[in-house]
């Protein structure tokens, strides 16, 4: 772009003065419709990068301060409109956390009958791996502690335990695997747990 386009772009130095010169007016005007002058703060500040930017059909330093006005008054209305849809987003989100419901005891004990016949069949380190972070719920670090290697390192262990894990379920269980196991059928009821190979 050419000194000369970026010019037309662009308001007049006269009228970029004048909005300078206003910046405490404008500031106080933000900060009687925000919760924060921190917020006013960040609401000028990018008023102003897009005042620079659109408003060259602006020529006259008056004219420039209440054309100003008018984007300081749609960037509120940007503002509290982000603001409610964020919020409605974390009510929405916090609703459903609330309302998931944890699987029944019952079915989180056969699963995890079925699952620890299964996890026998693993190398000892992905054993404990899947013990500590899925079934005790522990977190990475104390994966890492326990095993004497870095959180990164356990990251690593815990996404190859669970691929072998995934392996051997697949193994034992066939099509009831690729389901999701919700009418597991592949060993009988009460049995010890899973073995790759029975059904």
């Amino acid at each position: 772009m050419t000194t000369e386009q970026e010019s037309s772009n662009s308001l007049s130095p006269a009228a970029i003065q004048r909005l300078v010169d206003s910046h405490r007016q404008f500031l106080a005007f933000l900060e009687a419709r925000v919760e924060s002058r921190a917020a006013a703060e960040d609401i000028l500040q990018t008023a102003f990068v897009r005042g620079l930017e659109r408003g060259a059909g602006v020529r006259d330093e008056e004219s420039a301060v209440a054309w100003f006005y008018r984007v300081l008054r749609n960037a509120v209305i940007d503002h509290y409109r982000h603001r409610a849809a964020t919020g409605r987003a974390l009510e929405g989100w916090g609703k459903e956390i609330v309302t998931h419901e944890a699987p029944e005891a019952d079915l989180k004990q056969e699963i995890c009958q079925c699952v620890s016949g299964l996890l026998e069949t693993l190398k000892p380190d992905y054993q404990a791996a899947l013990r500590i972070i899925d079934l005790e719920e522990g977190s990475l670090n104390d994966l890492a502690e326990q095993a004497g290697i870095t959180s990164g390192n356990a990251a690593v262990r815990v996404h190859r335990a669970r691929e072998a894990l995934r392996k051997q379920v697949r193994t034992a269980c066939g099509s009831c695997a690729d389901h999701g196991c919700l009418d597991c059928h592949c060993k009988p009821k009460g049995a010890a747990g899973c073995r790759p190979g029975e059904s």
